[in-house]
């Protein structure tokens, strides 16, 4: 069973719609013992990096995410805030992140003609994966939709799987061992998006 983590953030029903197409037993759920009997998780997310981190530990899931994911390797996906999360801090709050991936999340900062650029980054854009990886079999000329105005910035580049631009080259799409994270939301993406979590769930 693929759980869906509740912690009061992210398009929890737009996901489940896309796994139901997908034909994948999947639930949503803020529960411990759900998050530990799940064979994947994705943690979704939308909103400010402070009240993520505050929301999972208020609710008891920082303990059995950890578990879960550094312990057991469940493969989870972060998507938006989620993938932030995923990260050791970020210039939008004062909590620390999960610390799964070294980095940190910015703000989108442009300078010269980009500085006309309107934040947040929101709408349809390319995606140029860099680093092959079955996150995106069969996807060609990948489009997905953004609205952010914080991006990761890894401290290794080979935790970057797919990037972006949008008055510079940012991360669209991390991954080490068991965790992937998208910046993008592919239960916006339309096709582009099934395939990603199609590609997802058959990961083990």
């Amino acid at each position: 069973m693929l759980t869906i983590v509740d912690y009061h953030s992210g398009n929890l029903g737009s996901i489940l719609n896309m796994l139901k197409k997908l034909g994948v037993p999947a639930k949503i759920s803020s529960r411990p013992e759900d998050i530990k009997n799940a064979d994947k998780l994705i943690l979704p997310g939308v909103g400010a990096f402070d009240t993520g981190m505050a929301n999972i530990q208020k609710l008891g899931l920082f303990d059995i995410l950890n578990e879960k994911v550094l312990e057991d390797k469940t493969p989870l996906l972060g998507i938006c805030l989620g993938m932030q999360l995923l990260a050791e801090r970020s210039d939008e709050g004062d909590l620390p992140g999960l610390g799964w991936l070294k980095g940190d999340i910015v703000r989108f900062k442009f300078n010269g003609p980009s500085g006309e650029l309107k934040v947040p980054h929101m709408g349809w854009n390319s995606v140029s994966v860099i680093n092959d990886n079955s996150l995106f079999k069969d996807i060609d000329e990948p489009r997905f939709y953004f609205v952010h105005s914080y991006h990761f910035r890894c401290e290794d580049s080979r935790d970057v799987l797919a990037t972006t631009d949008y008055g510079y080259e940012f991360p669209a799409s991390v991954h080490r061992d068991n965790i992937w994270g998208t910046q993008f939301h592919p239960e916006k993406s339309h096709r582009f998006g099934l395939q990603l979590l199609k590609n997802f769930v058959e990961q083990s």
